[in-house]
């Protein structure tokens, strides 16, 4: 007597495959909807950032260590000065890692006293830097946060300051980016490389060609990196995008700074959502 085939729905053969492409696609839409309803979460504010970015403590320590190495050495080589140098960079750039912290810390802070639960919950990209201080933010101010992790080749592991809830793995970065942007409703684009970038053009894209009917405020923060690292004045005068959409975004070079800014505008676009208990 012949065995029973697989159902395919329980053929992991065929759901791995290239046919079942379009089946793996809506499980990342569907599944993360699911959870999201579960836990109550309405919106977020979404931080992005570099992975790459490091605490002030672990930056210290590592630049600590390399200049006692080359101090101890009667000849230096190239490549342990070229080190040093990185992790002098390294230093310099982690104000940014605690800069998110406090930020995610005061949202999540604010977050909580209003009258309707689960609002404006701090969301991530689940994976180190800049994205596991805004996770960590949020959890030292005692609240929820998301993390919506990509699995990537040098395999990009989830922080540890995520909500157990609400840890999300995907596959598909185009099905990761709607949900960052699906539940925004603010966004604050600390320092990055291309991941960052292309987030953030994304993001503004939508806002220009009005393809979003709800209304997200976008923050870039630390204007000294972003002026050195895009023209957007530049962009007006080549008639490359229009002086409006300058408006888009605005910046802000402060934890205080961008959380004042967030709460006004949240205040102000939904009212409602933003009463305190």
């Amino acid at each position: 007597m012949k065995h029973l085939p697989k159902k395919a729905y329980k053929n992991l053969d065929f759901l791995s495959s290239p046919d079942a492409r379009a089946i793996r696609m809506m499980a990342e839409f569907i599944e993360p909807s699911g959870r999201l309803r579960r836990a109550g979460i309405k919106d977020t504010i979404v931080f992005f950032g570099s992975a790459r970015l490091r605490s002030k403590s672990d930056a210290m320590k590592e630049f600590k260590e390399l200049e006692k190495s080359v101090r101890s050495r009667t000849r230096t080589s190239a490549g342990l000065t070229k080190k040093l140098q990185n992790a002098e960079v390294d230093l310099e750039m982690s104000k940014y890692y605690e800069d998110a912290v406090s930020l995610s810390k005061m949202l999540t802070q604010w977050s909580k006293k209003l009258f309707h639960l689960s609002r404006f919950v701090v969301c991530s990209g689940g994976g180190p830097g800049i994205m596991e201080a805004a996770n960590k933010g949020a959890r030292l101010a005692g609240g929820r946060s998301i993390g919506l992790n990509i699995s990537l080749p040098f395999e990009q592991y989830p922080n540890k300051y995520i909500s157990d809830d609400l840890n999300f793995e995907f596959h598909y970065f185009f099905m990761r980016k709607f949900w960052f942007v699906y539940l925004s409703k603010a966004l604050i684009v600390f320092p990055g490389g291309f991941g960052t970038f292309d987030e953030l053009m994304e993001v503004l894209t939508l806002l220009q060609t009005n393809k979003l009917r709800k209304k997200i405020t976008v923050i870039l923060y630390g204007k000294e990196f972003w002026d050195k690292v895009i023209n957007f004045d530049a962009l007006v005068r080549m008639r490359l995008i229009g002086q409006s959409d300058l408006d888009l975004f605005t910046y802000a070079n402060t934890p205080e700074e961008a959380y004042r800014y967030l709460v006004k505008e949240l205040r102000r676009n939904y009212p409602s959502e933003t009463k305190e208990a």
